[in-house]
């Protein structure tokens, strides 16, 4: 089989929301577990139970809609002379497909440590906005501009992975005042100018289709079913990461990768002029290496890399707990001090 029919067949998994995982997890044996010293259960949690996460509400955005955020407040914190929150404000941005829970789950205790950490699900994601207006990154950018505004929030460190490292960049773009730093993780400047990428996105109406005549909750579940076997630590959660997954509609799918496909920050990223972390995914067969690190130069971004392939906070979430730490910690140093929560 050819690389790109391979890629493809894996961007096709990915609408339904975990095949990254799921291939990656027949091929690996099991790490250790995602929450450190917590045994696995056996057998199958009779509810979608979710592990520990941060408060969770409802937010309305004055003039664009409701979305679902998770935020952990500056409790326990005193505020700095000037009034502004002493922690520095961390802004997760998830990937296509996920909500912000699973993407993040197992790096928001090890965040919320230091920072204040806010994270949204993102329009026709999780319990995100649903809207009649067509999809566009641009309009994911100004929510997330929105949201910090609203919560006060301040100049914010911005982590996006994947389809959110896109929206982070065009954040950063149309609302410089607003971030302080990025760390970008398993994202590119584009997804449009190889073959093989082009091949995927030539599939859409494929995947469309398929999702629509129910394949994508078969699929969903026979792959979770793979990866929590590779992966017992997080089998008690497998109930809950089924009904996340769900949430998300075949229409709302298939419209943010057609904007994905359009997506290119070539023409501007390099002069954004801000601290950047780069963590590239090493083994990763849905946004290649290669693109990570073109991005990093192009962002004159330090290099982080994680041995793994797309599914990383999935498949070891303690190891992408660690390098997102390390990476905002990065960022965060690397920022002025006025420039943070400005």
């Amino acid at each position: 089989m050819s690389s790109t029919a391979r890629t493809a067949i894996v961007a096709a998994g990915a609408c339904a929301g975990v095949a990254l995982a799921a291939r990656a997890a027949a091929h690996r044996p099991p790490r250790r577990a995602v929450l450190s010293g917590v045994p696995p259960r056996r057998g199958k949690p009779a509810a979608p139970l979710p592990p520990a996460l941060p408060p969770g509400r409802v937010v309305s955005l004055p003039g664009r809609g409701e979305v679902f955020v998770r935020d952990s407040g500056d409790s326990g914190n005193s505020a700095g002379s000037d009034g502004a929150p002493a922690r520095p404000v961390v802004l997760l941005l998830h990937g296509w497909t996920a909500s912000a829970d699973i993407n993040f789950f197992p790096a928001y205790a090890c965040l919320a440590e230091s920072y204040r950490v806010i994270a949204l699900d993102q329009r026709g994601h999780g319990r995100g906005m649903r809207s009649t207006e067509p999809f566009s990154l641009e309009d994911c950018a100004d929510d997330a501009a929105a949201l910090l505004t609203l919560l006060g929030a301040g100049r914010a460190i911005v982590v996006g992975y994947s389809m959110g490292g896109a929206v982070g960049l065009l954040l950063a773009r149309r609302h410089p005042r607003q971030v302080a730093g990025i760390v970008m993780q398993a994202t590119a400047l584009e997804w449009r100018q190889g073959a093989r990428e082009r091949a995927v996105w030539r599939l859409l109406p494929v995947f469309d289709l398929g999702l629509r005549l129910g394949a994508g909750v078969s699929l969903v579940d026979q792959l979770l079913r793979r990866v929590t076997a590779a992966y017992p630590e997080i089998d008690r959660y497998r109930p809950w990461l089924a009904a996340e997954f769900g949430r998300a509609t075949a229409r709302d799918l298939v419209a943010t990768g057609r904007a994905l496909s359009r997506y290119d920050a070539r023409p501007w990223a390099r002069r954004l002029g801000i601290p950047a972390v780069v963590v590239v995914t090493t083994r990763d067969h849905l946004v290649r290496p290669v693109r990570q690190r073109e991005l990093a130069e192009v962002l004159g971004a330090s290099v982080l890399e994680a041995d793994a392939d797309h599914d990383l906070p999935l498949a070891d979430g303690d190891e992408y707990a660690r390098l997102t730490r390390l990476a905002v910690d990065r960022v965060a140093a690397a920022a002025a001090p006025a420039e943070v929560n400005r």
